[in-house]
């Protein structure tokens, strides 16, 4: 077999870099090569481990030496995808390393060359080649990104909440299970008028297709943590958005600020910001309520739609019984137990995950959108929504010319198997359900299985 090219490496250690960076850690990579084959992987651990020696280098010299079964590693060779700093260069000596080959250089701790060149202490009794630069300007803009991420995100806590709102304490969301992603911000949308929402935009900016995940009422983004790596993985761009009121966005303080067309506006106005492309629209709950007028404002965006336990609000027929009833409920028990309604419906939960649905609500001063979003559900021709959830339904009916695909918990008491397929009525040229018999009304929360189904499905555009 011929011999496969720095390059080759490099991208390897540029992969483990990313998985890094989606857990919050500084991006750097490493791998260790031997005869032509990956020994050991590793990326920066440092955060999640508590430990200043979980280097990426150093993991992957590690694990190395325990596949190799020596920790002399003489006929191998290091790719990193940041110039190694002294702890890392005193392993890479101490292993015998034959070669060590980084991406971008580091000028404040770098040890083969920026700062201090030990490779080149000759009174040392090895040496060890090392070159760098080997894709340079990748592994630069991958921490050049983090950390411009990082500062964006330090500026936005910072800012002043609106004397309306409030803003769930960040240690609300510490250790959440399975949602390794980081926060982004937007707070200039002329509709926002300085509310804060938060928003996940993870994956390739430049990918073929890019799924736009909506959440539902008393869900926010953390719903989609299932489906997101599947998506992720298929090389695709995930946007997902905690409507105002929801999740880590503000949350104003009055009921009445909450209204349909208002949160339609920030939808609208967040994809143009976004300038966001080739649209595969994943909806559920209130994030087809509002999600499905959005594709009508701008039909060249949307490639596909990914739809699942929800409808189309359009004031002209009758509300179905389980919603009704839900409302009802909501109505007189405002304040109820969010983590318990997701424990109910989803017994494979943890207690960990249960309670992550809880975490955006401290009391019920945040609680404002819990309250007034069941109560928004238009029910009259002319209520608010209605008017632009029936042009959307003549849109989907006669104008849509994207793929469609239609997931169903068929246990869902409030918008299952009928609604749903009275939905796929109006939805031209959707094909039969997807099925799920033992999902509920919070479909994601199985979606794997959705999320695999798509990704077969969903066909970027020539």
């Amino acid at each position: 077999m011929a011999a496969r090219p720095d390059e080759y490496f490099m991208r390897a250690a540029i992969e483990q870099a990313g998985l890094a960076a989606a857990a919050g850690e500084v991006p750097v990579g490493a791998v260790v090569v031997h005869d032509g084959q990956i020994v050991g992987a590793g990326r920066n651990h440092c955060i999640g481990a508590s430990d200043p020696g979980a280097h990426a280098e150093m993991l992957a010299l590690q694990r190395a030496a325990r596949h190799l079964g020596n920790y002399r590693l003489n006929d191998c060779e290091l790719f990193v995808t940041l110039e190694p700093c002294a702890m890392c260069v005193g392993a890479a000596l101490h292993a015998r390393l034959r070669r060590v080959v980084f991406g971008s250089a580091d000028p404040k701790t770098g040890a083969a060359g920026s700062v201090i060149n030990l490779f080149d202490n000759r009174q040392l009794n090895h040496q060890t080649q090392v070159q760098g630069g080997v894709l340079g300007a990748e592994c630069s803009v991958l921490l050049r990104t983090f950390f411009q991420d990082r500062r964006e995100e330090m500026r936005m806590k910072s800012q002043i909440v609106r004397e309306d709102a409030l803003r769930t304490p960040d240690g609300q969301f510490d250790g959440l299970p399975d949602y390794p992603w980081a926060a982004r911000y937007l707070s200039d949308l002329p509709a926002l008028d300085g509310l804060r929402l938060h928003y996940l935009d993870e994956g390739n900016p430049s990918a073929s297709l890019t799924y736009l995940c909506l959440h539902g009422n008393p869900a926010w983004s953390y719903v989609y943590r299932k489906m997101i790596p599947v998506f992720l993985a298929d090389g695709k761009r995930v946007v997902a958005p905690d409507l105002i009121g929801f999740g880590k966005s503000d949350k104003p303080k009055k009921d009445s600020f909450h209204t349909f067309t208002w949160h339609r506006q920030v939808l609208l106005e967040f994809i143009e910001r976004l300038n966001l492309k080739n649209i595969i629209l994943v909806v559920q709950d209130w994030g087809g309520l509002l999600g499905l007028t959005l594709p009508m404002q701008a039909p060249g965006r949307y490639a596909g739609l990914l739809v699942m336990n929800t409808a189309l609000a359009c004031g002209d027929t009758a509300l179905s019984p389980g919603f009704l009833a839900w409302r009802d409920m909501c109505a007189n028990k405002p304040d109820f137990d969010i983590g318990r309604l997701f424990a109910r419906g989803n017994p494979q939960m943890s207690a960990a995950e249960c309670a992550a649905y809880q975490a955006p609500f401290p009391d019920s001063g945040h609680r404002a959108a819990t309250r007034a979003f069941p109560a928004m559900v238009p029910d009259t021709i002319t209520a608010n929504g209605a008017p632009e959830s029936r042009l959307a339904r003549e849109f989907w009916q006669t104008q849509w010319s994207g793929q469609s695909l239609m997931a169903v918990g068929v246990q869902d008491p409030v918008l299952g198997l009928p609604v749903m397929q009275e939905l796929r009525t109006v939805i031209r040229g959707c094909p039969p359900p997807m099925l799920l018999d033992q999902a509920g009304h919070f479909v994601p929360e199985q979606g794997e299985d959705v999320a695999h189904a798509a990704v077969k499905h969903f066909v970027p555009r020539s």
